[in-house]
């Protein structure tokens, strides 16, 4: 599990492989992550946007940002947490996700809070 916390608001994110998903043959390696998203701090804030920076060993850098976290803008009250699943889809077996949420206070205050970088890969046991 990754950590960091920005004003308040502790992120976590812990990735997983989907062998059953993915094609090594192919180059098609399929990761899914959890992130929690607990309010740490006085205040309430609610996510408004997301930025991914997603490094693939093979396929090169590429960012991903849109409105919410799978269709949702969840107010974050203090001592509350939203938590969600999504995936991405690496061409290599190694690679890496860190970026940032926005939010907005409801005095409209608006902030970053940092996603730790988390790792992506296919490990054998």
């Amino acid at each position: 599990m990754f950590h960091r916390t920005t004003e308040g608001i502790r992120i976590s994110a812990q990735p997983f492989f989907v062998r059953e998903q993915s094609d090594p043959d192919d180059d098609r390696y399929v990761f899914s992550y959890s992130v929690r998203i607990e309010n740490t701090g006085d205040r309430a804030a609610q996510l408004l946007w997301r930025h991914w920076y997603i490094h693939d060993s093979r396929g090169g850098d590429s960012e991903v940002e849109g409105e919410g976290v799978v269709g949702e803008t969840p107010l974050i009250a203090p001592g509350e947490t939203h938590e969600y699943m999504s995936f991405c889809v690496l061409r290599s077996p190694r690679g890496h996700m860190e970026g940032y949420y926005e939010f907005r206070r409801p005095d409209g205050e608006t902030f970053r809070a940092e996603i730790p970088r988390f790792l992506l890969g296919v490990y054998e046991a």
